[in-house]
């Protein structure tokens, strides 16, 4: 009898620790739904940083084994330097800033030298840095070929597509966390968790700008190709193709020819042109010669030697009167 009394008792106890069980959990899923027990606000944001975190990571190394297999996908900042001539540098420079703006491009920088007035032939040249759509690159470099002398070309790539993604990636997750953020700052119940959530959301769009900022870098970078153009105003064009011994002396003759002709007409020019000083130069020098001369007689009239007494010669004795 005894033994059904304390399986009885037994029983009773384990169904009242169940009905206990239940209500508190009921208890306690009520108090998170009408908010009476909520997580800390830090320990909501921490776990979402790690959930931003593990997003970006898993974004970039996604990114890097799908970028070597799709290269259309790939992101390419394309650079080229071009060293070119041209016979008269005013009707290119013109005819080259037309095709730019044909083209969709910009000019980012441009600088021209015209050369010393004071030399015997005015050297000009150019130096640009154009911003060329990527797709127009090559129908740019064509022109730029048809417009002038192209004496050396370079083209170099650099693939960021792994930096493109991560940063991408880093965006998307920042303006996520951004709305997170916004959507907990208008449930906050007190100041405490109003100012914690400003703090972080500030550090947040902070550091969105600032990515956004990197990604608009990279963008610009690779939707418009970087050339770098050179441009040198010559006489005779620079031979860019390989030649024989005897036309490399017929052109090296020829060429010193026709300096030798230049210089003697530079010469010409220069004798006309400075005529008037080169007379009143030619006066002072002559007349500073003859003042010499003079000088220099006169010193050699002073030091002639006086010529010897002749002690030869004797006054005769005057006569007596006769008484």
């Amino acid at each position: 009898m005894k033994r059904k009394n304390i399986l009885a008792l037994l029983l009773i106890l384990v169904m009242m620790s169940a009905v206990l069980t239940g209500c508190g959990a009921s208890t306690k899923s009520e108090a998170y739904a009408n908010g009476a027990m909520e997580a800390p606000a830090a320990m909501d944001m921490a776990m979402q940083e790690e959930a931003m975190e593990s997003e970006v990571l898993y974004s970039s190394s996604a990114a890097g084994n799908a970028a070597p297999e799709n290269a259309v996908d790939q992101k390419l900042i394309t650079t080229v330097n071009i060293n070119a001539e041209t016979e008269d540098l005013d009707p290119f420079m013109e005819q080259i800033g037309s095709k730019i703006t044909a083209l969709g491009g910009y000019i980012e920088y441009q600088d021209v030298y015209n050369g010393s007035a004071y030399a015997s032939y005015r050297y000009r040249s150019a130096s640009m840095t154009i911003r060329i759509p990527a797709e127009n690159l090559d129908g740019f470099v064509e022109q730029v070929k048809d417009f002038s002398n192209v004496v050396s070309y370079n083209e170099s790539q650099e693939n960021v597509t792994l930096t493109y993604v991560a940063t991408e990636s880093r965006v998307k997750a920042l303006e996520t966390q951004e709305k997170r953020l916004l959507e907990l700052l208008e449930k906050a119940e007190n100041m405490t968790e109003l100012l914690e959530i400003e703090a972080r959301l500030s550090e947040v769009r902070y550091e969105l700008e600032s990515v956004a900022s990197r990604l608009r870098v990279l963008s610009n970078q690779v939707d418009y190709a970087t050339v770098h153009l050179d441009i040198d105003q010559v006489k005779v064009y620079t031979e860019v193709e390989e030649q024989t011994v005897w036309q490399r002396i017929g052109s090296g003759f020829s060429k010193n020819l026709k300096n030798l002709g230049d210089e003697l007409v530079n010469l010409f020019v220069w004798i006309v042109t400075y005529s008037p000083q080169l007379l009143i130069f030619a006066a002072i020098v002559v007349l500073v010669i003859l003042l010499i001369k003079r000088s220099s007689r006169k010193r050699r009239v002073k030091k002639a030697p006086m010529p010897p007494f002749d002690t030869s010669f004797e006054t005769p004795a005057p006569e007596k009167e006769e008484k």
